[in-house]
């Protein structure tokens, strides 16, 4: 099993300094708890590029006997206010080859840094081959051009042909609930098809905060729909993993020997320290209405 991150020095002390000084790590393992760190998969591009600032991670995707990798890159020239979409190829996941800049935001739905705000998310691409369409399809962390900016998180939506040339197409999902949602993965579980996303105590909005019984809390949650690419939308309010510290970050779910599992990054811990690890797999269940539970073992 293969496993790509974001990755910064600890020399670095603050935490919050990571996104500008990242590469994406590569570690492998046997059974899931015991992993081997290899070199790191990517790093900055050369000066004037569109990485030349930082890479994100993304998703990895096998075709053809070949691996492609998505991923977010950062600029020097715009002070890594901007993120973009790159692509990398390898035939063995340890060397990698860069392709470039091939997708960033579309003004006709999706917000773009000037003005009004700073920051353009364009990031943590997440791959997927549409057989039924005959495309890749690629997730992604974005920002709607309207509404109250704590509710303009979406879920970003394009389309390829050949991996390099990428049609943006309208959000997945709808505006305000969250200022953003983070790392979105699809995948097929409990009867519907889900999007999970990840997104901190200080991301809802006014509205959701509104409603009775809603928490701030960080975590990973899921969105819901009949269909592959249909209208995603909240099941409920409660995480999936969540509190209000954010111990567990960035969640994922892995079908491993035939039973789901869910790993998350354990991003504070209970006193709020920065911790920084890749947790064991929990185990995944679903109940009543497809609901998904996971498993959280305590500290």
């Amino acid at each position: 099993m293969h496993v790509f991150y974001l990755k910064a020095p600890r020399s670095l002390g603050d935490p919050e300094l990571r996104h500008r000084n990242a590469t994406i790590g590569h570690s492998v393992s046997r059974d899931l708890q015991s992993w081997r760190v290899l070199p790191d998969a990517l790093g900055p591009g050369s000066r004037g590029d569109f990485d030349d600032l930082a890479t994100w991670t993304g998703s990895v995707l096998e075709q053809d006997g070949r691996w492609h990798m998505a991923y977010t890159g950062v600029s020097q020239a715009d002070e890594g206010w901007v993120q973009r979409i790159g692509l990398a190829t390898s035939d063995d996941l340890v060397s990698w080859s860069k392709h470039g800049m091939v997708c960033e935001a579309d003004a006709r739905w999706y917000e773009k840094s000037g003005e009004e705000v700073a920051e353009e998310s364009w990031r943590d691409p997440w791959l997927v081959w549409d057989q039924d369409g005959d495309c890749f399809h690629m997730l992604i962390t974005a920002r709607a051009n309207h509404g109250p900016a704590d509710a303009r998180g979406v879920i970003g939506n394009a389309r390829s042909q050949d991996l390099r040339s990428w049609e943006v197409g309208l959000p997945l999902s709808r505006p305000g609930e969250f200022s953003k949602l983070e790392l979105p993965q699809l995948v097929e579980l409990g009867g519907a098809w889900r999007i999970l996303f990840c997104t901190t105590q200080d991301d809802h909005s006014v509205v959701r905060l509104g409603r009775p019984g809603v928490a701030r809390e960080c975590g990973t949650h899921y969105l819901t729909a009949a269909q592959r690419f249909g209208d995603f939308a909240l099941d409920e309010d409660c995480f999936l993993v969540g509190d209000a510290v954010g111990r567990h970050y960035g969640g994922r779910l892995l079908c491993h020997g035939g039973l789901w599992r869910f790993f998350a990054w354990r991003l504070y811990d209970q006193r709020g320290g920065f911790v920084g690890e890749l947790s064991d797999p929990m185990p995944v269940t679903t109940g009543a209405g497809g609901r998904l539970t996971v498993r959280v073992p305590p500290e």
